[in-house]
């Protein structure tokens, strides 16, 4: 099977020589699932011909906003609801959620309370919790009409969407290491996250979390789609 990753974010290069790119990480995170990958910079406006060109999409985070004025933004939407309407599956992570979530309707927003940061919990619908890294602000507002909520967070209402059609998202970065993480809060601490908040962030990056769960079951997504 074959997974387009819309990539709408590029990594700084200090970073990226330690830990790669984004579909690096995916890569990594997914091992062994058996996929293989076909990379758009659709962040530098690199585009698929078709939502036929792969079997399955997944749109990475990024540090832009889905509400922000990008020549690739629209187009990229554009693609999302068209491979939605085909029934493409399609999986959206961070800013992949936040968009998939605007192309279909819903609103996005900067959240004027707190950073959601490091190691964070997320609630389920059956009750049960997990615990995975995050990185954001902006949030989901207002969720699209065939969304329905599965993650919440007490500081995210919205944090993880399954859709009508073959479709989901989450806003954390089950993709994310904590060595990366540790980084990009290092590179982020006092000029874009708050000092206090990244201080608090770093203190988490030693707890366990469930990402290897949550690969298992995108995998299982993408599979059963």
């Amino acid at each position: 099977m074959k997974i387009g990753i819309l990539q709408t974010g590029i990594v700084p290069e200090n970073l990226a020589d330690a830990h790669g790119q984004y579909p690096h990480m995916f890569g990594q995170f997914l091992a062994g699932h058996g996929f293989e990958y076909e990379v758009f910079s659709v962040v530098e406006e690199v585009f698929p011909v078709s939502v036929n060109d792969c079997d399955g999409w997944l749109i990475t985070g990024s540090k832009h906003a889905a509400y922000e004025d990008h020549a690739w933004i629209p187009p990229l939407e554009d693609f999302i609801r068209e491979a939605y309407a085909k029934g493409i599956p399609m999986c959206g992570i961070c800013f992949g959620h936040q968009i998939m979530a605007q192309a279909l309707g819903g609103t996005v927003e900067w959240f004027g309370g707190e950073w959601g940061v490091g190691n964070r919990e997320y609630t389920h619908n059956d009750g049960s919790k997990s615990t995975l890294l995050a990185m954001h602000q902006d949030q989901v507002i207002e969720r699209p009409p065939e969304a329905k909520v599965t993650i919440t967070a007490d500081y995210c209402k919205n944090a993880g969407f399954a859709y009508s059609g073959k479709a989901i998202s989450i806003q954390a970065h089950p993709e994310f290491t904590a060595p990366f993480m540790k980084d990009l809060i290092n590179e982020r601490i006092g000029t874009v996250v708050p000092e206090e908040q990244a201080l608090a962030a770093l203190t988490t990056l030693d707890q366990d979390n469930d990402a290897s769960k949550f690969a298992v079951q995108i995998a299982e997504f993408f599979k059963a789609a």
